[in-house]
């Protein structure tokens, strides 16, 4: 009986050895593929997190200085969180608020490149366009109006049309372009919400063009 055993056990184990013999290998490599794609994402969570941290840290020091009004601060604060930081949501809202207070203290120059930053680097497209809208109202007010244009007929989100048509009306005001100006109004006009109130203002600014935002194109009529 326990030879017999011992026959089974024995044809088991060769049995095993001739599968682990066959396919060792592959399943060895597919542990390590799982094992070492786990410890990465692990890795990758440990890391975000640790980078989300920090940037978090170094936007309240931007914060901070800029409601100190502490510019030395706010300079150093805003290149650490760009250099180091580049990709995170934080850097992009440092900028921007940095762009912000540079203007609002004539450093129109700082607030350019702080803004040009945004729409270069930032990977959240509602952060580019805003930064395009406020980079077009300071280039309208140095006159570098084609440069302005750009900005504001640059790809934008959806959501953006009707702001960006809107400051494309007033560029065309600027320009002695009334014809053009009633045209991107009505576009701003029909992209509001019928309730927003930025709609309300489009409208006074049809009006004063003696425009109609409702108003159709008469259709030919086919002789």
């Amino acid at each position: 009986m326990a030879s017999h055993l011992d026959l089974e056990e024995q044809e088991q184990l060769d049995e095993l050895k001739h599968f682990w013999k066959r396919w060792g290998d592959l399943i060895t490599w597919v542990l390590i593929a799982v094992l070492g794609g786990y410890a990465a994402w692990m890795g990758w969570q440990s890391y975000s997190a640790k980078q989300a941290a920090q940037s978090a840290a170094l936007y309240d020091t931007v914060e901070r200085a800029a409601l100190s009004n502490d510019m030395a601060l706010l300079d150093r604060s805003v290149t650490d969180i760009k250099d180091k930081f580049a990709s995170t949501t934080y850097a992009q809202q440092a900028a921007m608020l940095a762009a912000r207070l540079y203007q609002d203290k004539d450093r129109k120059a700082d607030a350019k490149a702080q803004l040009t930053w945004v729409i270069d680097k930032a990977s959240d497209e509602g952060y580019q366009a805003l930064a395009r809208l406020r980079l077009a109202a300071l280039l309208i007010d140095d006159k570098a109006y084609d440069e302005a244009r750009k900005q504001l007929t640059a790809k934008a989100p959806e959501a953006f049309a009707p702001l960006m048509a809107d400051r494309l009306g007033d560029l065309a005001m600027l320009q002695a372009q009334p014809a053009e100006a009633v045209q991107h109004y009505k576009n701003a006009w029909k992209g509001f919400e019928p309730n927003a109130e930025y709609r309300r203002l489009v409208a006074v600014k049809l009006a004063a063009l003696g425009a109609d935002p409702e108003e159709t194109p008469a259709v030919e009529s086919k002789k």
